[in-house]
């Protein structure tokens, strides 16, 4: 018996919803061998730079930060895909990465070789990259760089998707692509799920609420259903507190009130059916809860910038 994502999703999930309604994918972009002495100087990007250490040792250099030593098992996230350097020494030069590089050394497996004779590293390099058409915050929301380190406890299982991405990409069996896509996928879930529970920025984010029993509560009531006429009392009341600890805590912890959360939720949940299929503004605004197409009209234009319907047309064409 086929049983569907819909069936076994767990309804209560925030970080599953907005990575869904983002779109936020990953793919491998190469599988490195280095030898000792090596260096390799990384552009910024527009997406979110990854990398994955497979075996042995080697350093990251972010300018203007000590450099960071990363040993086997240890995940690397640059959400922002701040321009960094990735090298066997702290201090060692690099030459810059591009397309002619990537030729030049690709092997005849697929492995990138930069070959010194020295102690050898591999290295899985991906990237990840989303909707930004229709993007709820989540990428942004993070550090511009989040060091997992390996932990033969805590991160079991790291360690064991990492294993299984190590074998796919190494393998080349059939599927291996779809299957290295979907293990650099979890990949980024455990990262977000690691700083969600130890990491602090001091930055107030949704992202960072969820850590907060209540906050998590009153974010999946308006993700699993953002019809209702929520109020801040019927909010509080689902959470079992009172409306003023709601309204403080989450203002403090979310960086806006309930339901400025709740609308900007509305307008991407708006947006994706806006561009993905052609029902009516008045059916979509009925949808995510506005009885008024005049009211969800300037709603949306308040938050995107534009009117539903130019929104969808630009997104058409785009």
């Amino acid at each position: 018996m086929l049983v569907s994502a819909d069936t076994v999703r767990d309804v209560d999930d925030p970080l599953a919803d907005v990575l869904d309604l983002a779109r936020v994918r990953g793919a491998l972009m190469a599988s490195v061998r280095a030898g000792h002495p090596w260096g390799l100087e990384l552009p910024q990007s527009p997406g979110a730079s990854f990398h994955a250490v497979t075996s042995g040792l080697l350093w990251l250099r972010v300018e203007d930060r000590p450099p960071v030593q990363l040993s086997a098992g240890d995940v690397l996230l640059l959400p922002t895909g701040i321009a960094h350097e990735l090298a066997s020494t702290a201090d060692g030069p690099t030459i810059p990465f591009d397309r002619a590089l990537k030729r030049e050394r690709i092997g005849a497996n697929g492995e990138l070789l930069f070959d010194g004779g020295g102690a050898t590293a591999r290295i899985l390099c991906a990237a990840y990259d989303y909707d930004r058409d229709i993007a709820h915050p989540l990428l942004a929301l993070l550090p511009d760089v989040l060091h997992l380190p390996a932990d033969p406890v805590a991160g079991a299982k790291v360690a064991a998707i990492l294993a299984l991405l190590a074998g796919e990409v190494g393998e080349h069996r059939p599927g291996a692509r779809t299957g290295v896509a979907r293990l650099i996928d979890l990949l980024l879930i455990q990262v977000v799920r690691w700083w969600i529970a130890t990491g602090d920025d001091g930055r107030a984010s949704w992202l960072r609420a969820l850590r907060d029993p209540m906050l998590a509560t009153v974010l999946a009531a308006l993700h699993e259903r953002p019809a209702e006429p929520w109020t801040v009392e019927r909010l509080a009341a689902t959470a079992h507190v009172s409306r003023a600890t709601l309204a403080r805590r989450f203002a403090e912890e979310v960086g806006e009130p309930p339901l400025a959360y709740l609308t900007r939720w509305r307008m991407d949940l708006a947006a994706r059916r806006l561009r993905d299929g052609d029902e009516p503004v008045e059916t979509i605004a009925r949808s995510v809860g506005y009885t008024s197409e005049y009211a969800f009209n300037r709603a949306f234009s308040r938050h995107r910038g534009e009117p539903p319907g130019r929104f969808r047309r630009r997104v058409s064409v785009a």
